[in-house]
């Protein structure tokens, strides 16, 4: 039976048994029960949008037969630092674990030819269509370090991570991949090596990818990064929920970062200025999260995206965005990853406010949004 958002098995069985609880998109709804984040259930064109933008990243592709190896990974967020570092300052990502995207592993016997099974595409990969090539490169590297085939290989991807809209979509089905092969060689990987596997893929996607995507999406925590390096991750005080607002437009993060190298180009002062004020931002945030304090990380989120505004990669839709959610009551709001569209990041007062925001950037134009809520660490308080 074919994997439904709305009828989801735990996990598909290993061969041999054993099964794994994972969790379906869906966000609190007032009054109980839930509703799923791809938009209102009572929205169809809302739907409609959510499946276009998922692309091959939707469960159906999913089964819940015998497979020999499974992997999960998830979605992230740029809290602050976006464009700034590109050029060797400080951000800080968190990850988005309730959207997320699985990868299934079936060992072919000999004779059958390694294959995919997608929303996007299904078929041989000899036929993967050359946006998929960053799957395939994900396949054949970790195969190749685990010891397995990579041309006896049935692969099926289903990815709530939705495609150009700043969540790491690319780098979370790479991780997935990459974790299933693991999986279906019984393998361990340490973290550096399946960070690096994962940017194989990424490099086939992004040309220099900087890891931040790849270290966030198989992290639970908020990850610090500076100059390619991850600085471990960021204490959270206390509850601190989050809304991700989709603006429907798809983003391009090489366009994006050719208009800010073009204006730099044309008014270094200017551009770096804003790079240099960008950069100030991380530690007051980083601080801000650490402590509790709501109005600091708040203002902090909307300077930022002042700042983003500044250098070009914002837009209409954004800004109405986070002017919807700033009237509605959140302390912060810019936009996430590298702008242009993508998505809009609202930092909710409370858990508790967070359904009335997600209902005001709705009302703001966002056809579908996603709630977080980080979650202090023994330790972190």
């Amino acid at each position: 039976m074919p994997y439904s958002p709305d009828d989801a098995p735990d996990r598909a069985p290993r061969r041999g048994g054993g099964s794994e609880a994972t969790r379906v998109l869906a966000t609190p709804r007032r009054g109980g029960g839930t509703r799923t984040a791809l938009g209102s259930p009572a929205d169809p064109d809302a739907q409609d949008l959510a499946a276009s933008a998922t692309g091959l990243h939707h469960g159906s592709a999913l089964t819940d037969g015998p497979v020999d190896g499974v992997g999960r990974s998830h979605g992230k967020a740029i809290l602050i630092g976006e464009h700034a570092v590109v050029y060797g300052a400080a951000a800080i990502a968190l990850p988005v674990p309730s959207v997320e995207a699985i990868a299934q592993v079936e060992l072919l016997p000999a004779g059958e030819t390694s294959r995919l099974t997608s929303r996007l595409h299904s078929g041989t990969f000899a036929t993967l269509p050359a946006e998929l090539t960053p799957v395939a490169a994900a396949v054949h590297a970790a195969a190749t370090a685990v010891g397995l085939d990579p041309d006896r290989i049935h692969l099926r991807i289903g990815s709530q991570v939705p495609i150009g809209r700043g969540m790491g979509s690319s780098a979370a089905v790479a991780a997935a991949v990459v974790e299933a092969v693991a999986d279906a060689a019984g393998a361990q990987l340490t973290a550096e090596v399946r960070h690096e596997l994962i940017q194989t893929s990424e490099r086939v996607a992004h040309g220099n990818p900087s890891g931040l995507d790849a270290r966030t999406v198989v992290s639970d925590q908020p990850v610090r990064f500076l100059q390619r390096r991850p600085q471990g991750s960021v204490p959270v005080a206390r509850p601190t929920s989050f809304v991700i607002a989709d603006s429907g437009v798809s983003a391009s993060t090489a366009v994006a970062v050719a208009t800010v190298r073009a204006r730099r180009e044309a008014a270094p002062q200017v551009v770096d200025a804003v790079i240099e004020e960008l950069s100030a931002l991380v530690d007051p945030v980083a601080a801000a999260l650490g402590s509790g304090d709501m109005t600091g990380l708040g203002a902090g989120m909307t300077r930022a995206h002042e700042l983003l505004r500044e250098i070009g990669v914002s837009s209409p839709v954004l800004d109405d965005l986070v002017e919807g959610a700033l009237a509605a009551g959140s302390p912060g709001a810019k936009l996430t990853g590298s702008g242009g569209g993508g998505c809009v990041l609202a930092l909710a007062a409370s858990p508790q406010a967070a359904d009335d925001l997600a209902l005001a950037l709705h009302a703001a134009g966002a056809p579908r949004t996603w709630t977080m809520t980080l979650a202090p660490r023994k330790g972190d308080a």
